[in-house]
């Protein structure tokens, strides 16, 4: 599994929003210069998070982004699932997948499932506010 750019900085958009601990909106110009991220790519990863409920957006003077829940509320599990559309190890995983016609007979299904359950299990045990914390809720769960 590799989580793509857009989950990467979707991620990196929470932990900034929530550093700034304002109700404020913030705009995404200044987001995307804290980031060093491409506005214009920002636009449609903030677009999905406010489509979640993750965030709220205003438009206009005094504009731009902010968390509609707690930094402690929202797990990493959630965002990459958002963008990333799943976190399935193997595409007979994914929840669009149609039955597989050998999943009564597979030796590694057990394996594959396992997996994809310590993934989701994983990111979904870390929140925005572990990460704001320099990653130490991030690097205490053993494979």
């Amino acid at each position: 599994m590799m989580v793509s750019t857009r989950g990467h900085y979707a991620l990196l958009v929470m932990i900034d929003l929530a550093e700034q601990q304002t109700s404020r909106f913030i705009p995404l110009k200044d987001i995307a210069a804290r980031q060093g991220i491409s506005e214009k790519y920002l636009e449609s990863i903030v677009k999905l998070l406010v489509q979640a409920s993750f965030l709220e957006g205003l438009r206009g003077k005094g504009g731009g982004y902010r968390l509609l829940k707690a930094p402690e509320n929202c797990n990493v599990g959630q965002i990459l699932r958002l963008t990333e559309e799943t976190l399935a190890p193997v595409s007979c995983l994914d929840e669009r997948a149609q039955p597989c016609q050998r999943a009564a007979t597979c030796k590694t299904l057990p394996m594959w499932q396992k997996l994809h359950a310590m993934i989701n299990g994983y990111f979904d045990g870390i929140t925005i506010a572990d990460l704001m914390d320099a990653g130490q809720g991030a690097d205490n769960y053993v494979i």
